[in-house]
Order: structure tokens, then C-alpha cells, then sequence
């Protein structure tokens, strides 16, 4: 069985639309404003729904793509009144999300892929580390051994946040200290989860983004080193973006597309935020597969994100 196959309980569930509630909240708030005293959707509705999803932080592009799906819909369908744009949306929405490959409910450990390694990488601050200790957490759950590597060794008391979900977690955490050499730290921990016989490597990055050449040179030599252990890895490259930072996130996930090959994003923080409408904008700017979305403080809050679910959750409280 998948550990990322983990079904939605109700529990999970009612965290994830307890999660949402500021986003849609914000967002259905706005929108009854822009069909207060419209009976069908005009282009005086859709201008307003345009200024809702854009502020919404959803995104200039995604939010044309969707303003153009529903004035086709309008188009094909001349009676389509305000009271069934909820549902429309909700649908528009999730056809994007499924284009954009966002769906990860069926993600399982490659067979051949033994240890499977997982690079992280992320800014300072958008809870990249709290994201790998809640994570290895959940794989040592599933039964999985887990082995990190504290490669982030020059951010103050990065190595020893680390250090401390080890602890937490029950797995070991191969450190050289701070101001060390990262793909030194990452070399061993790949060495040593390989001698173990691991399930999976986690290797935490530094967040520096003064320079992007800095960034790609240091990311990439990581990467070479640890390819002298094991010839693929890392077989993952996971960025984790802060959802309450909204387009800011959006920046970011430009910058680090560019630095290195992304595979899968993390968004974190969306429980504390009205901006949950960045999950959209970023899953379809970057076609890059969003595997997890935190939406609480609990080890169990950082959820496998399903598109069906998220969408759900968001439209919830007006179905």
C-alpha cells in the first residue's frame, strides 16, 4: 500500500474544511458581492468574479483561464443564472486542477527505488523543516525507515530543529553541524541510509536565495554528490511554499523551477490564511504535481492533498 494512498477519514476531513474556512470564508464573501441583485451572469458578474478570484490570489493567468470557461458556458447556455455559479466554479476548478497532473492520492515508493531519496528545498520561514519531521513522522507510521539529512547548515538552529524532530520522530539524523559543507552532510546521510538499507532519505537544503546562481550551483553539487552513492538520486525534488504568503509563493516556486528540477510542492499554512486560492494558481502555472498541504500545527494536519477533497472543502459552505 502507498504511503501517500492514505484515505481521507472524517476526521482528516473535517480538519481540512476546518483548515479552508478563513480562504473560503473570503472568498465567498466577495463573491456574494459581485452577484448581489444579479439574476444571470453578465459580463458586469464575471468582470466582478474576475476581481474576486485575482484578489483571492488565485492568480491573473489561472483566473482568465477560468473566466473563459465560464463565459463559454454562459455562451452555451444563455439562461445560466447567478445562483448556479458556485457550481460552476467548483467545476471549472476542479477540470484545472486535474489538468495540472495535481493529484497524488496514488503516489507509492518507486520498488526499485530503495533508498528512495527526497530533496527539499524552500526559503527560510515557510516551514520546510517542520515539513520533513511532520512527514517522517507519518512514513515512520506506515512502517517505513527514515533516515534525514540536516544539509540546511546555514540557517541559526536549522540543524538542531532537525536534530529535535529526530528525536521526536524516532529516526536519525546525520549532521556535521552549522556552517558545514551541505553536500558533505548530504553525501553521508545517503551513505548511511544506503548501508542501513533505508525506505528513505530526506535531505534538508539551505533557503538562500541571494543569488540564483549561488542557489543552482549549490543545489546541483548536492545533487552530484549524492549521485557518487546512489547514481539517480535524488528521486524527488519537493519545494515547500508558505500559502499564507499568496503570490509571494508564486515568486518563489519561478525562482527554484529555475534552480533546480522540481517534481513535487508542499504548501504549507494555509489554515492561517484567506490566500488557500494560491493552491489553484500555482498547481496550474507550474503543472508541477502539489503533494502535500499543511492545514494545522498536527503531525497529521500536513495532508496528502487530493484535488476532489480540496475543491470540496472550499465550496463547502455554500453546496
Amino acid at each position: 500500500m502507498s504511503f501517500l494512498s492514505d484515505l481521507f477519514s472524517k476526521e482528516k476531513k473535517e480538519t481540512l474544511d476546518k483548515g479552508l474556512e478563513k480562504s473560503k470564508e473570503s472568498f465567498f464573501g466577495k463573491l456574494g458581492k459581485a452577484i448581489a441583485g444579479k439574476s444571470t451572469v453578465d459580463d458586469e458578474v464575471l468582470d466582478s468574479l474576475e476581481e474576486t478570484l485575482v484578489s483571492s490570489d488565485v492568480g491573473i493567468n489561472t483566473t482568465l483561464k477560468i473566466i473563459e470557461r465560464i463565459q463559454a458556458r454562459v455562451a452555451r447556455d444563455k439562461y445560466l443564472g447567478t445562483s448556479e455559479l458556485d457550481r460552476i466554479l467548483k467545476e471549472e476548478i476542479a477540470g484545472l486542477l486535474a489538468e495540472s497532473n495535481t493529484d497524488n492520492t496514488d503516489f507509492e515508493i518507486p520498488q526499485d527505488k530503495k533508498p528512495y531519496v527526497l530533496m527539499v528545498v524552500g526559503v527560510n520561514g515557510v516551514g520546510k523543516t517542520t515539513t520533513i519531521g511532520k512527514l517522517s513522522a507519518q512514513l515512520k507510521k506506515n512502517g517505513k525507515s527514515v533516515v534525514l539529512g540536516a544539509a540546511d547548515t546555514f540557517r541559526a538552529a536549522a540543524v538542531d530543529q532537525l536534530k529535535l524532530w529526530g528525536e521526536r520522530v524516532g529516526v536519525p539524523v546525520i549532521s556535521k553541524g552549522m556552517n558545514t559543507d551541505p553536500s558533505a552532510v548530504a553525501y553521508d546521510a545517503v551513505e548511511y541510509g544506503a548501508k542501513e538499507n533505508a525506505d528513505v532519505i530526506i535531505i534538508d537544503t539551505a533557503g538562500r536565495l541571494h543569488t540564483k546562481v549561488n542557489l543552482m550551483a549549490e543545489l546541483s553539487k548536492i545533487k552530484r554528490v549524492m549521485q557518487k552513492v546512489i547514481h539517480d538520486a535524488p528521486h524527488d525534488v519537493m519545494l515547500v511554499l508558505d500559502g499564507s504568503t499568496g503570490q509571494n509563493a508564486v515568486v518563489q516556486a519561478r525562482e527554484f523551477t529555475k534552480a533546480t528540477d522540481v517534481t513535487c510542492l508542499a504548501i504549507t499554512k494555509l489554515d492561517g490564511t484567506a490566500k488557500g486560492g494560491v493552491v489553484i494558481g500555482i498547481s496550474d502555472e507550474f503543472k508541477i504535481p502539489v503533494r502535500y498541504i499543511g492545514v494545522g500545527e498536527k503531525v497529521d494536519d500536513l495532508q496528502v492533498f487530493n484535488k476532489n477533497e480540496f475543491v470540496d472543502s472550499l465550496f463547502r459552505r455554500i453546496n
